[in-house]
Parts: structure tokens; C-alpha cells; sequence
């Protein structure tokens, strides 16, 4: 069985304290679904304010409140996030991880599949998608190919994305939650931004399986 999640790759200052924050998440990588606590969703806007704070000022003065901190993400031009999508296969215990560098905002690029294309899915691990048929076989590091690939049917795709984007639409209702809690006058704001620029609830293209 094939576990795909949209994860988030989490990091959180020992001092941070705009907010209450959850402990890591194993592996530091926190699967983003409306299911999270209140707490692991500060700890995902943590993330992503800190992520996309302001380039023009070499050292960004720190927020003074959470309307400050949150705000961060509406000046930003395009809220971009570390993370991507994680795959699992139950049977054979293999997971490959988001590589460094692809992001949370190229998520569809998996649908590249679909086109008889192999998406680049960054690096540090590498992982490597490779088509073979019906079936794309993904290397959890391209670069050091050892052990058994996790086989994707390319008929199964459209729908394991489809399942990704509904947790993620989930998530985006945990944050309209959190943010009407924390950042009120800006909260549908917010979500809209998040939305728009993580390609979140737009149609998704499903290919042809």
C-alpha cells in the first residue's frame, strides 16, 4: 500500500514564542491535513512566516506580535515552503522524502508523471522518479540508487494526488481556525494568499489514467 502526504519540513527556534508551537514531528516532517492540533498548526506558521520573511533587510528586526509575524506572508510575492510530497509503501518499508530545494509549492510537478515526463524532485536525498510503462519507480536517492524503488502506477497517481489535495484543503481550514484566533483582521486573507500560491484547491489536471 502507497501513503502519499503533503509534508512540511518543520523548524522552530528553541525561542520562538509569538505563539504555541508543537514539538517536532518524527523526522521533522509534519503532514499537512485538517486533523492537526491548534499547536501543530503554529508550529506549520512558524515555518512558513519564518520561511518567507522579508529579503530586502540582511537581518529582519523580529516581529513584535503575531499580526506582524503572520503579516510576513501577505508581503512576501510568492509564499513558497520547504517540504513537497512523501511516499510511503507499507509493503516494503521503503518511504522516499521531499528532496532540498524542490518545495511544498511545486507539489503538482508530480503530475509531470502523467505526461510521460520525470520531474526533477530536488536534491540532498535526491529522489528520482523513473518511467517504466505503467509504472514510474522511485528512487528515494537518485544519486545512491541501493535497495528496492517504490512503484507508482501511473493509473494510481491521479488519484493519490487527489487525496493530497484534499487533506490539504483540510489544512487551509485548520488555518482559517488558527488565524481567526491569532490574526483575525487578516485570517480569510491569509488563506486565500496560501492557497493561490501553493496551488492548493485550483481544479487538479488528473491526467489520463
Amino acid at each position: 500500500m502507497l501513503i502519499v502526504d503533503a509534508v512540511l519540513e518543520t523548524y522552530v527556534d528553541a525561542d520562538f514564542d509569538v505563539w504555541p508551537v508543537a514539538d517536532p514531528p518524527p523526522g521533522r516532517l509534519l503532514a499537512l491535513s485538517g486533523e492537526l492540533s491548534s499547536r501543530e498548526v503554529g508550529t506549520a506558521m512558524a515555518v512558513l512566516t519564518d520561511y518567507n520573511k522579508g529579503q530586502r533587510e540582511r537581518r529582519p528586526r523580529p516581529p513584535e506580535n503575531s499580526l506582524e509575524q503572520v503579516g510576513r506572508l501577505l508581503a512576501t510575492e510568492c509564499v513558497i515552503a520547504p517540504g513537497g510530497l512523501r511516499i510511503r509503501d507499507t509493503a516494503t518499508g521503503v518511504t522516499a522524502v521531499p528532496g532540498c530545494c524542490f518545495g511544498l509549492e511545486n507539489w503538482r510537478d508530480w503530475l509531470d508523471l502523467m505526461d510521460g515526463r520525470e520531474p526533477w524532485l530536488g536534491h540532498d536525498p535526491a529522489p528520482r522518479a523513473e518511467l517504466a510503462g505503467a509504472v514510474a519507480r522511485l528512487w528515494p536517492d537518485g544519486d545512491r540508487p541501493e535497495g528496492l524503488p517504490i512503484k507508482l502506477p501511473l493509473a494510481q497517481l491521479p488519484g493519490h494526488l487527489g487525496s493530497v489535495q484534499d487533506r490539504f484543503v483540510g489544512f487551509l481550514g485548520a488555518v482559517e481556525a488558527w488565524a481567526t484566533s491569532h490574526t483575525p483582521s487578516i485570517a480569510a486573507a491569509v488563506v486565500a494568499k496560501l492557497d493561490g500560491d501553493l496551488a492548493v484547491s485550483a481544479p487538479l489536471d488528473r491526467g489520463q489514467g
